[in-house]
């Protein structure tokens, strides 16, 4: 699921991201307002984590820009102003729910599940490749009714895979949306991470699903489908 953090503070986005990622979740960070208003307009989002203090334009201003674009994503706003007047204009502005800073991160990853889970019945539609089922909220993941054990990271390339089921996904693109890096060709990381996941895909002795494109990188398609590896 894709998160669209801004925040203009360098190390607490960092650390956001890092714990949002951690959590399965992809993350793009905006600076500033103008940025955020931009890449909302432009790109789907599955949430929007928003804070209030950002250089040019405030973040009560791009909450109020993302509702006159008549976008129904959810918008958590943080802020370090915890005045019930702050909470109430950015509540007024179309926010769906506001954490004052400083916070834990457990407590913003339990309020952007709430948020995710009060979306319409639909709005996050639960991914189906064969006999794989990935429902995206409840982080669940069953083949053939087996549920699957499987990590954070993990289950952020399952649904990356899902997502673009039939489509060849090249390292790069898989290093940038789910690790959130410029693939190092240097390294196997996504080649152990595929590995990984096949096994606990096939543990049942299911036919292989994902797929290596050689030279390439992989793609997950159906096992009557001719693959290259």
């Amino acid at each position: 699921m894709r998160v669209l953090l801004v925040e203009d503070e360098p190390k607490l986005a960092a650390l956001i991201h890092k714990g949002l990622t951690e959590d399965a979740f992809t993350v793009e960070t905006a600076p500033d307002g103008e940025t955020a208003l931009e890449l909302v307009r432009s790109n789907s989002y599955d949430i929007v984590i928003l804070d209030i203090m950002l250089p040019g334009i405030d973040g009560f201003a791009v909450c109020e820009g993302i509702r006159a674009s008549h976008l129904d994503v959810p918008i958590l706003m943080l802020s370090a102003r915890g005045m019930i007047e702050d909470r109430v204009r950015g509540l007024d502005t179309g926010a769906d729910d506001y954490l004052t800073k400083p916070f834990a991160f457990s407590e913003l990853s339990a309020r952007i599940r709430a948020l995710l889970r009060r979306q319409p019945a639909g709005a996050f539609l639960v991914l189906t490749v064969a006999d794989v089922i990935l429902d995206p909220v409840r982080r669940v993941v069953t083949r053939s009714g087996r549920r699957l054990d499987l990590t954070q990271k993990e289950l952020a390339l399952l649904e990356y895979l899902m997502r673009n089921a039939g489509q060849v996904l090249t390292r790069a693109m898989i290093a940038e949306q789910v690790w959130d890096v410029t693939w190092d060709r240097l390294t196997n990381v996504i080649d152990v991470f595929i590995n990984h996941l096949r096994k606990k895909l096939e543990e049942g002795g299911e036919p292989r699903l994902i797929h290596a494109v050689r030279g390439v990188g992989y793609v997950m398609r159906s096992a009557d489908e001719r693959a290259d590896a």
